[in-house]
């Protein structure tokens, strides 16, 4: 495996001779903050990013946002009933969200 990134190194050192990693999107910028990416592997990051950049993202991370908005609704909440629903709503979020995710690796295994 040295030999292969002796080769990216040489490769990523023309690309800056010849100004080929200048004027990229974001650059100059930091790094979006993406907390969550530390429980996803590398491949599926980088899967989940290209596809993001297509506009479409699998139902697993659509949820995510719903999920996190329910849980901040749910901090908030003093009433026994409506916090009784919210964690109701946050459950069945969850359950689609894992759901998905199974789905996802089920159908990647093949």
């Amino acid at each position: 495996m040295f030999w292969l990134a002796r080769l990216a190194e040489r490769r990523i050192t023309a690309a800056r001779l010849k100004g080929g990693l200048q004027g990229l999107a974001g650059e100059g910028k930091p790094l979006p903050d993406r907390p969550g990416d530390a429980f996803v592997s590398a491949g599926d990051a980088v899967g989940f990013r290209i596809m993001a950049e297509a506009g479409v993202l699998p139902e697993e991370i659509t949820l995510k946002k719903p999920a996190q908005a329910q849980r901040e609704k749910l901090a908030t909440l003093t009433d026994a009933a409506e916090r009784k629903a919210a964690m109701a709503e946050l459950a069945r979020l969850e359950m689609r969200q894992a759901m998905a995710e199974e789905a996802r690796r089920a159908f990647l295994k093949g």
